[in-house]
């Protein structure tokens, strides 16, 4: 995994969404192999409960910009102090139905457990780049949607955890930007709506 691919990147920005939030893509090294590190939220939160994500939450006033917001979701959900982050570049910002702009930065972070808070994080989760690239456990769908366009969704299995939804978007990038891995020129298959999801 060469993280020289995000620090030269050039994100696209989403500058006139409704509200803003950012994200933390962390990244570890553990024997030598590179694991990005992901949130399980807890199954009671009101939104996308049990779901794989990345640290991160809404901009709050106090915050000087989005890589504060980023880190300080992290520390206050997982237990990463701000200076433990390497912070190498950002993602392409992302605007999600609910008219958020997010904001995707990508870290190196130490190799440590991290204790999540039980009011968002069920769990905190280290998934191997090799497991996330092995093109057995990737699949995606095109979706209809009532009020939107079809949009494709992707799904990167790896044992009992699923990324998937906008957390599968940034992945699917990141992993574009520092592997050898690109996403499949078309979906596995077309489905409506009210399709049952494979997670």
């Amino acid at each position: 995994m060469d993280l020289s691919g995000v620090s030269t990147h050039t994100p696209d920005a989403v500058e006139d969404a409704g509200q803003e939030a950012a994200v933390l893509a962390p990244v570890l090294y553990r024997d030598g192999d590179a694991h990005i590190l992901f949130t399980k939220r807890a199954d009671h939160l009101g939104e996308h409960p049990g779901q794989m994500s990345f640290p991160g939450g809404s901009r709050e006033p106090e915050d000087e910009g989005l890589v504060s917001t980023a880190l300080r979701e992290a520390d206050e959900e997982i237990g990463l102090r701000s200076e433990e982050a390497t912070v190498v570049g950002r993602l392409d910002d992302i605007l999600t139905v609910t008219d958020y702009s997010v904001r995707p930065f990508v870290g190196r972070v130490p190799d440590r457990s991290y204790d999540p808070d039980e009011r968002e994080v069920a769990e905190v989760v280290a998934l191997s780049v090799a497991e996330l690239t092995d093109p057995a456990n990737y699949e995606s769908e095109r979706r209809e949607h009532p009020e939107y366009d079809a949009r494709r969704i992707h799904f990167f299995h790896v044992g009992d955890y699923t990324v998937w939804g906008a957390t599968g978007v940034m992945l699917v990038q990141l992993l574009e930007l520092t592997t050898d891995w690109t996403m499949p020129p078309e979906p596995d298959r077309e489905v409506d709506p009210d399709a049952e999801l494979p997670v």
